[in-house]
């Protein structure tokens, strides 16, 4: 793998890590890496997660907290993307609610940002009210016409990420910046 890092501000490890790494409990499921996505198209070479190893350390705990005290896991879509796959992104949904815009970098593009949903002993998906990546209304968390069951799934998600240094969006009930992303430059390396 090759990583080719613009200028590191941040005072703490900011490596990349393959999630696995750090916990091989976390499921992954990369819809970019598969044309099961919002695009129709394979975007990713690979099917593995990075992540910045502090960011990657923060869901592992929350996965442990998720599994000790609710028998629940993380489902992982998304964490690093390279800027090149948000260029195509921005071009099919230019819209910075939902992608951002290339010329500044996501959060993804730092390697801070997860895209997360919860899973149970079976590996099913807890009911989120939509899928990943609905890029409407339904999908932001305080849209009200959905059951109560959604309500307190997608309210257990959020208070867990919250919980362990994440920072919800309003927009998107399954994406999470990890807190202090500010500080991490973009990076761009080849997914493999």
């Amino acid at each position: 793998m090759l990583f080719t890092v613009i200028t590191i501000k941040a005072q703490h490890d900011t490596s990349i890590v393959f999630i696995w790494n750090i916990d091989s409990t976390i499921v992954m499921d990369v819809r970019y890496a598969t044309e099961n996505n919002f695009t129709g198209k394979v975007l990713y070479p690979t099917d593995k997660v990075y992540i910045r190893n502090i960011a990657g350390k923060a869901l592992a705990e929350a996965n442990k907290y998720l599994k000790e005290n609710y028998n629940l896991r993380i489902k992982i879509f998304d964490g690093f993307r390279p800027i090149s796959v948000q260029r195509i992104m921005w071009e099919i949904m230019p819209d910075d609610r939902y992608v951002a815009d290339p010329s500044k970098g996501s959060r993804h593009n730092r390697g801070a940002a997860v895209d997360v949903t919860l899973i149970d002993n079976s590996g099913t998906e807890l009911d989120m009210g939509t899928g990943y990546d609905n890029f409407t209304e339904v999908a932001h968390f305080n849209y009200s016409d959905l059951s109560d069951e959604v309500k307190s799934n997608r309210l257990l998600l959020r208070e867990t990420m919250i919980k362990f240094g994440f920072v919800p969006i309003e927009t998107e009930w399954w994406h999470f910046d990890f807190g202090g992303w500010e500080k991490f430059n973009i990076i761009d390396f080849e997914m493999n």
